[in-house]
């Protein structure tokens, strides 16, 4: 089956893809074409485009759990939405996630998500067990920290790039309570916004959404979110109702004073100071999956998410020196990110490092693509790098200055026969 125009969430690039399902050996061990396998299409830019790939939305079992360790065993097609729907009710959830729950087990491992407790409980492959892979050739890994080792810290963060995952064992933690205990710091700045992280970085859970509008003294003013699960054992956890965004907005729609005026007008509404409340699963991990298909918003065009961290001795001048740039542009975003993260992993290509991220969406529009290159180079020239799971635009040679095992996830690609075999637009324009 051809997919037309086949593109991930941020709707740019586009891509006519030849679609394979994976049901079994069968349905790939034939295939000659360079191909990417694929899980919900919820990576941002080009990571999962190919002009073949393989599905494995059908990969979709439970296998086992063990309710005394919180291991589970499952498919790889597994969305983590199901994994919520039916552990949380019976006092569990998952040891990190990331911002929303519409991804696959197998794309948690290949873009090695993080959450907001990043701090505390480092990427998703912290909670790994094992995972089976599948290289062409149907050559089969069982990959953990003491077997394939290297295969293990090449597959997580290497973008689907290594083979096909098809099982994976991970632990959930144990909840006892669908909701969080939420505080909301209110922020005049960024030097006050860095403050309230160091004063509450014992908090299990932290996320911020900044202003990145804002300007002059109040340059980096944010609204944060702390949270705690609840110890009140109410596990009467149900989904939640969704709006639909049924087609895609004029391009027009967010421009330069649409965005200030949301940026203001959601800043305002915040108490001063410090506030509390209850609030659920769903709204505290995963706003935006309340709207559905709210990329839409950003027009037939799309976006590009700009996802950066920097290293902590850098993070305050470097946000300062960004924010200051976005500012001056006009190319505002309202959904604007800030994280605290905590240590570096051994994973070859996975994105954190202790210090600061900042998530930034901007409408495709004329211009934006020298920006988010000068963007770029600040954040490479303060020794910060730029997620790949959300990335559409890094060039090789960024690439390879930000990413210092580059070379060695290339060597391993080659020396297994991989680059030839596994490929996709990301990988090409990347060189790896």
């Amino acid at each position: 089956m051809i997919v037309k125009n086949m593109q991930g969430w941020g709707c740019y690039p586009k891509i006519d893809s030849q679609s394979v399902q994976f049901n079994n050996l069968k349905s790939f061990s034939s295939n000659s074409l360079p191909f990417i396998p694929s899980g919900n299409l919820r990576s941002y830019g080009d990571a999962a485009l190919e002009s073949f790939h393989l599905s494995m939305l059908p990969n979709n079992r439970f296998i086992s759990f063990d309710y005394n360790s919180g291991l589970l065993t499952c498919e790889s097609g597994v969305l983590l939405s199901e994994i919520i729907d039916i552990f949380v009710p019976q006092g569990w959830f998952l040891s990190v996630s990331p911002g929303t729950k519409e991804i696959t087990v197998g794309g948690a491992i290949a873009s090695d998500v993080h959450g907001k407790n990043h701090h505390i409980a480092g990427c998703f492959s912290e909670s790994i067990d094992s995972f089976e892979l599948i290289v062409p050739g149907n050559a089969m890994y069982t990959c953990s920290r003491l077997e394939n080792e290297d295969l293990f810290h090449a597959t997580c963060g290497g973008m689907g790039l290594t083979g096909i995952i098809t099982k994976v064992s991970f632990y959930l933690k144990r909840v006892s309570s669908k909701w969080i205990n939420q505080i909301t710091v209110k922020t005049n700045n960024l030097q006050e916004t860095f403050h309230a992280f160091e004063h509450y970085k014992s908090s299990t859970y932290s996320v911020a959404w900044i202003d990145c509008m804002a300007k002059s003294t109040s340059v980096g003013r944010s609204l944060i979110n702390l949270g705690e699960f609840s110890k009140d054992g109410d596990l009467s956890y149900t989904k939640n109702n969704t709006i639909n965004i049924p087609f895609n907005f004029p391009s027009i729609t967010l421009n330069k004073l649409s965005v200030k005026a949301f940026n203001t007008l959601y800043y305002s509404k915040a108490k001063q100071g410090v506030s509390t409340q209850k609030v659920g699963i769903n709204n505290f991990f995963y706003p935006l999956d309340s709207i559905s298909h709210w990329n839409r918003i950003y027009g037939k065009n799309g976006f590009i998410q700009f996802q950066f961290i920097l290293p902590l001795s850098a993070s305050f001048e470097g946000l300062s020196a960004i924010l200051n740039e976005i500012s001056r542009s006009g190319m505002g975003s309202f959904l604007a990110v800030l994280k605290l993260y905590g240590s570096e992993n051994k994973n070859w290509l996975s994105f954190p490092l202790e210090g600061y991220s900042l998530a930034l969406d901007f409408k495709i529009q004329t211009g934006l693509k020298k920006f988010i290159h000068r963007l770029t180079e600040i954040v490479i020239e303060l020794g910060g790098r730029v997620y790949l799971a959300k990335d559409a635009l890094l060039t090789h040679d960024q690439f390879d200055r930000s990413y210092p095992r580059a070379d060695d996830f290339r060597r391993l690609r080659s020396d297994m026969g991989l680059d030839a075999q596994i490929q996709s637009l990301l990988s090409k324009r990347l060189g790896i």
